[in-house]
Parts: structure tokens; sequence; C-alpha cells
């Protein structure tokens, strides 16, 4: 239910920057902008992991026929699944948000209630706002740590303090679009009656507009900056990742 773009051109810059293991960066803001752009699969990736989810919810907003909204969503993932494995490329995008819809039709049909469907998205931005926002007070921001899988150097980029708060930065701005969902959402839940036809559009309505505008902004933000990029750091990035 995630995580899921007019971003394209920003952010497409990436991958020609950062498909070599070789690529060189100057900037501390140009190496992270270029393995956030692996990380997150570019906009392609972005985009697969949040059709299938726009399909169930959009569907069950018109029909309230949950069986029907999950065979919606599970087909739409199994188009751009098929997709892919045509294309022999990483369907890790699309089996996310596959998942996603299987926890939540799991517990509308065990509940008998259709906005049960809506609580395991409530329920998983509120556990990712309150372990980023721990991750930034102790000084781990989650973004290093994204940066780092894909560098195969998990904590090379503690040994920087600009880019320690570089990350913690960019880590509120992932923060930002999960408590919001939190607090509008969450309360239409615990609201008398069935409040799955509120729940729909807002889920919707704050899910890809709202990653959109978190993503354009860390851009924003990794565009603007100019940190010197260190050796430490510089070798991390540039050393291919492990094939193990």
């Amino acid at each position: 239910m995630a995580p899921g773009a007019s971003t394209g051109g920003a952010i497409a810059a990436g991958p020609a920057a950062a498909s070599g293991g070789d690529a060189a960066h100057d900037t501390v803001e140009a190496a992270v902008r270029a393995q956030l752009t692996k990380a997150l699969g570019g906009v392609r990736g972005m985009i697969e992991a949040a059709v299938p989810t726009i399909a169930f919810t959009g569907t069950y907003v018109g029909t309230e026929d949950v069986k029907l909204a999950v065979g919606a969503g599970v087909g739409a993932a199994v188009l751009l699944l098929l997709v892919r494995l045509a294309q022999r490329s990483s369907p890790q995008f699309v089996l996310n948000s596959l998942v996603g819809i299987a926890i939540a039709a799991f517990f509308a049909l065990r509940s008998g209630k259709a906005e049960n469907a809506f609580l395991p998205g409530i329920m998983l931005n509120a556990g990712y706002a309150a372990a980023m926002i721990f991750s930034i007070a102790v000084r781990w921001p989650v973004v290093g740590f994204v940066i780092g899988s894909v560098t195969g150097d998990p904590t090379a980029w503690r040994s920087d303090p600009g880019i320690v708060k570089l990350c913690s930065r960019l880590t509120w701005l992932l923060v930002l679009p999960c408590a919001a969902r939190v607090a509008v959402q969450y309360p239409i839940y615990l609201a008398d009656g069935d409040q799955s036809g509120l729940l729909g559009p807002a889920k919707i309505a704050m899910g890809w507009p709202l990653q959109v505008a978190a993503l354009a902004t860390m851009v924003w933000l990794l565009a603007r900056g100019r940190t010197p990029l260190h050796s430490p750091w510089r070798q991390a990035l540039e050393r291919p990742p492990s094939t193990d």
C-alpha cells in the first residue's frame, strides 16, 4: 500500500549517472540522487508500485465489492508482472503492491467490514513514520541505509556529518506523507458507520500525489546542494555492488 510522477525529468537523470559502477559524482547530492533512483526503481518502479493499489481502491469505491476490487488489483499487478517478465527485468515493485493488496483483502474479508481493508495501510504508515523519526533522532536516518544497500556498504555514509545531515532532511520528507495519511485517514476510520466511501478517495488522493510531492521536493533539495564528496563516501559509491 505503499508507497507509489511528474518527477520524471529530474529523477530520470539518475540512471544515466548511476548506470555504471565506475560513474563519478562531484557532490554528495549528485551521488544521493543517483543512488535513490536505483533504490526506488525510477519513475517506472514508482508507477508499478502504485497502479495495483489504485485499481483495488478505485474498484471498491465504485462497486463496494471487495472480491471484485481484489480481482482488479491483482489483475493489474499480474499484467505489469507479465510485462516485466517479458522484458526480463525486475518485478520487485509489482510484487510489493501485490502483497499489500493481499493483506488489505485479508483484513476486509476476515472482519466482514469493507473499511478494514484500509486499516493495514494506516497502520503501516504510522509504523513507517515512527521508525523514520526514531532513525533521525538517533542520527541514523533511514535514507542513508537505502543508499548504503545499493552501494554494498550500509554504513559508509555515516562517516561524513554532511551526508548524515542531508540524509536526515531527506528522511523528514519521507515522514511527512506517512504522518499526513495517518492524521487524515485514522479519524475517518474511527468515525461511526461504514467509512469506506471516504477512505477510498482519501487513500487515492493521499497516495501517489503525496509520494510524488515528496520525491519532487527531494529532487529539488538534491539539485540545490553542493556538498563536497569526501574520499570514503566516494569509494563506497563508486564501488560496483557485490554480485555474491
